[in-house]
Order: C-alpha cells, then sequence, then structure tokens
C-alpha cells in the first residue's frame, strides 16, 4: 500500500514489546517497520542469524516475534531460509500446502553474520534465486560478543581489537560495501536505507524487496549506542546525520537501474556525523585532522560514485 504514516502506525507490530534490546538501538525499529509491510492476511517465516537481535527477542520459551521463527547458526541464516523457501514451493506443488496461502521469507542478521561470517550462504541464496528477503541490520561491529571490528566497520573506529592508540588510530582499512557486493549478484531488488529518521524510506523499501519475486536485499543502518557510544536518545540524530552527510546514502537498485531515494539539499561535512560518536573521539585530538581529512574524502568519492551509477544506469 502507499505510504501513510497514520494508517502505518496502527498496523500491529510482528516484533512484539517486551524484548531486550538495548535502549537506543536501531535493530528493533528496522525489524518492526520492516515486517509491518508484510500484509495482514500474508504469513511470514523468519530466519534470524545469531547475534544481538536473536539473544535478545528469542530467549527460550520466551520470544518477541509473532511469526514462524527460526534461529539459525551465524553463518547459515540465508542457507536456512532458503531450505525453508524450497520446501514451501515444494509443499504446494504436491497440494500438501493451500494455493491460497501466501508465506513470506525474511532473514535477518547483523553485520558479523552478513558481510562476514554469513557471507557465502548469503551469496549462495542469492545466486540461486530462492524467493527471499535478506535483511542486513548494520550496526558496524560484532556488538553482541563485545565490539569487535567487521568488515562492515568504518576506518579509523575504536573498537576492542583495533582499539585507538599511539601507533595505530583504530581500524585502517575502510568499510566493505556490501550493496554494491549484491547489485554484482543481478537481483531484481537492493535496497540500502535506515532505521529511524525516514520511516517511509524504509517501509516502502521493505514493502517492495518483500513482494519482489526473487532474491532481494535490505541494507540498514541500525546504530549501536554501546559499540558508537552516543547517548541513547540520540538514536534518530545520529541515523539523520548519517544520512545528511552521504556517510550513508539512501538508494535502490532495480533490475540493475540506481535510484538515489534520498539527496540532502545540502550535504553536510562527515565531522558533523563523528563528532557525537565515542568511537571517533581520537580523531578530534590536535594533529589527527587528517584522519577526518581522509575519511571525508572516502565518503565524497563513494557518494560522486553513486551519483555516477544513478546517471549511467537511467540513460
Amino acid at each position: 500500500m502507499a505510504y501513510n504514516h497514520k494508517e502505518v502506525a496502527t498496523i500491529p507490530s510482528r516484533l512484539t514489546s517486551g524484548h531486550r534490546m538495548c535502549a537506543g538501538c536501531g535493530a528493533p525499529a528496522v525489524a518492526r517497520m520492516i515486517l509491518k509491510a508484510v500484509k495482514s492476511e500474508d504469513h511470514a517465516v523468519i530466519s534470524n542469524a545469531t547475534g544481538c537481535m536473536e539473544v535478545s527477542t528469542f530467549i527460550y520459551p520466551y520470544t518477541a516475534w509473532t511469526d514462524s521463527y527460526i534461529h539459525t547458526a551465524f553463518e547459515c541464516a540465508a542457507a536456512t531460509l532458503s531450505g525453508v523457501e524450497a520446501a514451501y514451493k515444494s509443499m504446494k506443488a504436491t497440494g500438501k500446502l493451500p494455493e491460497n496461502k501466501t508465506t513470506k521469507f525474511i532473514a535477518f542478521g547483523g553485520d558479523g553474520g552478513t558481510y562476514d561470517i554469513g557471507l557465502q550462504s548469503l551469496s549462495g541464496a542469492m545466486e540461486r534465486g530462492h524467493d527471499m528477503v535478506y535483511v542486513c541490520y548494520d550496526n558496524g561491529a560484532y556488538m553482541n560478543t563485545g565490539i569487535q571490528r567487521s568488515s562492515a566497520t568504518p576506518k579509523f573506529s575504536d573498537t576492542t581489537t583495533t582499539p585507538a592508540g599511539t601507533k595505530i588510530p583504530g581500524k585502517m582499512q575502510p568499510r566493505k560495501d556490501l550493496a554494491k557486493i549484491m547489485e554484482a549478484h543481478n537481483l531484481p531488488y537492493i535496497g540500502q536505507t535506515a532505521a529511524i529518521g525516514n520511516f517511509k524510506d524504509l517501509y516502502e523499501k521493505a514493502e517492495k524487496a518483500i513482494y519482489t519475486e526473487g532474491p532481494c536485499f535490505l541494507n540498514v543502518l541500525a546504530p549501536c549506542p554501546r559499540g558508537w557510544g552516543y547517548n541513547t536518545a540520540d538514536l534518530m540524530d545520529i541515523n539523520k546525520l548519517a544520512v545528511e552527510t552521504c556517510y550513508w546514502p539512501l538508494y535502490e537498485v532495480t533490475n540493475g537501474i540506481y535510484k538515489i531515494t534520498y539527496k540532502p539539499a545540502k550535504k553536510l561535512p562527515i565531522e558533523e556525523f563523528l563528532k557525537p560518536q565515542k568511537r571517533f573521539k581520537h580523531m578530534f585530538k590536535p594533529g589527527n585532522e587528517w584522519m577526518i581529512e581522509e575519511f571525508q574524502k572516502e565518503v565524497d568519492t563513494r557518494w560522486q560514485e553513486l551519483l555516477n551509477l544513478e546517471e549511467m544506469t537511467n540513460k
């Protein structure tokens, strides 16, 4: 349906309250809004990789999920769900399930279980063409196990495995661009969006992904107050700054055609996003200005590449 804030707000949540996610975490908002895009008459099967969302929403025998839910290992959320989707198709073909019953298949994984440990099974499921949606809630590190760096961690971040010191100023590698890797799989739909700050963008991309036939992928920024070091009340502001600085552009790729769904009227400098976060505080010490300059250059380069891709694929 066309997004209407008042109508969407009245849709019952398929991720119920009472879960144990941290205050100020972006992940619950990601799951709640994405599942609101599933039609009320349709059922969903959720596959969830080990991680923050799993340990906090499904503590046996209690669950915050109202749909069918499978907790699977860190590395195989996509493989597990692809097997369920294949079984569903077989059961429909053999008359074991009614034809008028629609089930949607949605996997959730953090960046550790998606960018890194789960990349092989994700790539396999996407390449095989299963009718499913994989959602990465990207909080930029292995937050559940102690804030270790992942390949989604931005450069210069201070984590427990890349501590900022006098010799090494945090993580030394730039963040992996997973959405671009997924685009190389020739998927029918890919969306990059954020947890809070533009629910319309998140909802509409979720609806497209869920109701587009074939394998689809959503990469959703989901800030973590513990790992990023911001005040819990500032979740919305952090998301907005990520978008307004173009650190986290909002865009979609439909059958290879790029579309940027939000272009800031006035692109903010990257320090506006970095400054409220404790993981980047060392970058603002005297003599470390070069780190901010290098970070800005990377953001500008990636933003320009995205603008070029939009122009090139829409000719």
